[in-house]
């Protein structure tokens, strides 16, 4: 990596991977099959990108000691057709070829469980790209013991990167959060599950609708950093 090339460092699902209803309805197959309340659709989108098990406690009120079964139960249905109906969003492939070929670095960042995010990235034949997948144990229905949250996932990917600054491109609050804790910009993407004014309001240095204006602002941020380094003044606008 060379001192001006920025790596960029991406959320998973919501942000390279659509879901396309394979986790929530995991989700609502497992609390149905178990006899427990199913929440309503926004509810189930709202649990998409936050860890599982706090989603199926403070979002869809799983009681704690039900909680393993749950878990098992999604698993199951997520591996068996979840990933199989998830999708690339549109352009995402191309932008991992083009960064690959002009000698940018990236990696993955999820609180997807870590062999479980490997096995979608590999599912859709883009686990290659990544200098590292990071993401959260593979005990889902842990809830103490288990430290690992989006900063300290975002962080062991920077040491994969072995750099002390990259962008972070998610869309979640959570994505925001995890990248500011560790002094990094996060760029939000419009087409993933965040409420309206969710990114904007968790701090994010922009928020983008398409690959184009994704490309363009990391291009801009890289800018801003080249400018930095070589000690060149700069308006900071992104």
């Amino acid at each position: 990596m060379t001192s001006t090339t920025v790596p960029v460092i991406f959320d998973l699902d919501g942000t390279l991977v659509d879901p396309a209803g394979g986790i929530t309805e995991g989700i609502a197959s497992a609390l149905r099959g178990l006899g427990l309340p199913v929440p309503g659709q926004d509810l189930l989108d709202a649990m998409i990108g936050p860890k599982l098990s706090d989603s199926l406690l403070n979002i869809a009120k799983v009681p704690a000691d039900r909680l393993e079964e749950v878990v098992h139960r999604y698993r199951e249905h997520y591996v068996a057709t979840g990933i199989a109906q998830s999708r690339l969003y549109p352009g995402i492939r191309d932008i991992l070829e083009s960064f690959a070929e002009g000698g940018r670095p990236v990696a993955v960042a999820t609180q997807k469980p870590q062999r479980l995010a490997h096995k979608v990235l590999a599912h859709h034949g883009i686990d290659g790209f990544f200098h590292g997948i990071h993401g959260s144990a593979d005990d889902e229905a842990a809830v103490d013991g288990v430290p690992l949250g989006k900063t300290e996932i975002i962080a062991a990917a920077l040491r994969d990167l072995d750099t002390q600054h990259a962008i972070m491109v998610g869309d979640r609050a959570q994505d925001v959060s995890g990248a500011i804790a560790n002094g990094l910009d996060c760029i939000g993407v419009m087409w993933g599950f965040a409420p309206d004014g969710e990114l904007e309001d968790a701090g994010s240095v922009a928020v983008v609708r398409d690959g184009g204006e994704l490309v363009a602002v990391i291009e801009r941020l890289q800018a801003i950093h080249t400018a930095a380094m070589s000690g060149v003044s700069n308006d900071g606008n992104v």
